[in-house]
């Protein structure tokens, strides 16, 4: 590895044409797709590691991946060049010289998601694989909003998180620690748009997801904010709300140690 260099990069991707970050055989990655570029641009095939799984049509602002490079590109030159061979729903926005033990997968410290969800009296077109419609004039009020974000809080901290766990997950444990959970409220083409940001140091299979269609629920009357506590201590999927749709979910930063 002494001769090799240990390359971060970091990316950004709309993930609507793609199954995902991982490589498949069969199917379209942004993984296949950024190892392919590498190799077009250097003639070298690396072993690429990513900072996370995303699923198909989750996109990501900024992910993070690292891989080892012989080749004599400069690194201050790598975006660039990389950007020249890559298609244009995915960006290489920067690139690092990082030490050998430096891995985009296991040095993962904190990373934050956004979920975008959104009502208005029809659905928006400018909004297709972006945001989730979640029906028509659903109106939120601040006073409501607020209670929301404090029962979000109930989720803060190191729990099991059973309930917002989708079945196929490969996690060996269901423990995590979420920092910080908010929702935030905004216009856009006369619609109300919801954002639900979470940072953790890691999260189960869908769980990002099934916290946003919980979310959901309460926003259209389904349950009541203040059973999001309940669900959490059932540790019982059945409880919490539909699985969101990949769309609507973006990484939207990662931290590391």
């Amino acid at each position: 590895m002494s001769d090799l260099r240990n390359i971060k990069l970091t990316v950004q991707f709309d993930g609507t044409g793609y199954c995902g970050w991982l490589y498949q055989k069969h199917c379209s990655t942004v993984q296949g797709v950024i190892s392919d570029s590498i190799k077009a641009m250097t003639g070298n095939t690396p072993e690429i590691f990513g900072c996370s799984r995303t699923d198909s049509g989750v996109h990501a602002v900024e992910y993070v991946l690292n891989f080892y490079d012989a080749s004599s590109v400069p690194i201050d030159k790598y975006p660039i060049a990389l950007n020249s061979f890559l298609p244009e729903d995915i960006i290489c926005k920067k690139a690092e010289l990082v030490t050998e033990s430096f891995h985009a997968t296991y040095s993962v410290s904190k990373k934050t998601y956004r979920y975008y969800l959104y009502s208005s009296k029809q659905p928006v077109p400018f909004f297709n694989n972006r945001a989730w419609f979640i029906g028509s004039n659903i109106s939120v009020t601040d006073e409501e909003l607020c209670a929301l974000n404090n029962d979000l809080k109930e989720l803060c901290g190191k729990h099991d998180f059973s309930a917002f766990r989708a079945v196929g997950g490969m996690s060996k444990t269901t423990i995590r620690t979420i920092f910080n959970i908010s929702i935030s409220k905004s216009d856009f083409f006369s619609s109300e748009v919801f954002c639900v940001e979470v940072t953790g140091d890691g999260f189960l299979y869908n769980m990002v997801r099934i916290i946003a269609g919980t979310v959901a629920d309460v926003i259209k009357g389904r349950s009541n904010s203040n059973s999001i506590k309940n669900i959490l201590d059932s540790c019982d999927r059945r409880k919490a709300g539909p699985t969101a749709p990949a769309h609507g979910l973006y990484l939207w930063s990662v931290e590391y140690l």
